[in-house]
């Protein structure tokens, strides 16, 4: 039966990098960007939530969502410029302003956590003959669940979202095509800022606190998934995003107390493991004629 409450633990954590790896996965998409300032979304979102401590929650969580994909869509301005330029070139400047937004938090807050105190009732739990199951991890998986459907529908019964698998397709040739891309990536952005805010929601009953730290943890190991589950599509690298979830939770409930200090370096041995032998991605064919 122990086994069984880790495996339901897994999937909940699973579901949630799985909605952080999906919005590295849309952005990757369409600007063959990886955006290593993703993180930064949950981060400064997470402080919004800390400033407004005490507020009503109908207040907070539009507030939350306003500032995160607020901020998504000025990231989307200041890389827009760079579209053209090599990819080395965007990838330090997505590092830069992950730097920058963590300096100014840093400075800002300090380095010590603060409390996020939302939908704290999600933290309890109640018992099903020998499992304890808390209500964050029901909601976890039924939340995720239904936004990652909610995105596959999107983007194959939405003209913007057939716009968006053509952009990341070919991009020169669906601009050819009449494809408006500069509203493609405002698009991808802003659906990346609406996951990362339902992310975020979700890791506060887990995650309470909040430091400048927060949310490049967090989307280290999601990049980490979705490198593993296959970048050059959309769904292989949101279930590689699951996938490390799942495992980070499996191996940090199967590991003994004391040898918990050696999670990453378990996690990231299983890593190496598989990109040995899958190169190409977990989830991935052997050859790839689409990327979305």
């Amino acid at each position: 039966m122990r086994y069984v409450q880790y495996f339901i633990d897994a999937v909940a954590l699973g579901s949630l990098y799985s909605l952080v790896a999906l919005g590295i996965g849309l952005i990757f998409g369409v600007m063959r960007l990886i955006n290593l300032a993703q993180g930064e979304l949950l981060m400064v979102g997470g402080y919004t939530l800390f400033a407004t401590n005490g507020w009503s929650v109908f207040v907070r969580v539009p507030l939350v969502l306003l500032v995160i994909v607020g901020l998504a869509l000025l990231m989307e301005r200041a890389f827009r410029r760079l579209r053209s330029a090599a990819p080395a070139t965007m990838l330090v400047m997505t590092f830069a302003v992950s730097f920058l937004l963590r300096s100014i938090a840093q400075k800002r807050w300090s380095a010590q956590g603060k409390s996020m105190n939302i939908f704290s009732g999600l933290s309890h739990a109640f018992t099903v003959g020998q499992l304890r199951i808390r209500y964050v991890t029901l909601v976890s998986i039924a939340v995720g669940g239904v936004l990652l459907l909610g995105v596959n529908l999107f983007l194959n019964r939405t003209d913007i979202g057939l716009q968006m698998r053509a952009v990341a397709s070919d991009r020169r040739i669906a601009q050819a095509l009449g494809v408006r891309t500069n509203r493609v990536v405002v698009t991808a952005f802003a659906l990346s800022g609406v996951l990362a805010t339902a992310a975020l929601l979700l890791f506060v009953p887990q995650r309470p606190t909040v430091t400048p730290d927060f949310g490049l943890q967090i989307a280290i190991v999601a990049l980490i998934g979705v490198v593993v589950g296959g970048m050059d599509r959309l769904a292989p690298a949101t279930f590689g995003g699951f996938s490390i979830g799942f495992a980070n939770s499996m191996v940090f409930s199967l590991l003994p107390t004391g040898q918990r200090v050696f999670l990453d370096s378990v996690l990231y041995g299983l890593v190496i493991i598989v990109l040995l032998l899958r190169p190409q991605g977990l989830f991935q064919r052997e050859r790839q004629t689409t990327r979305v």
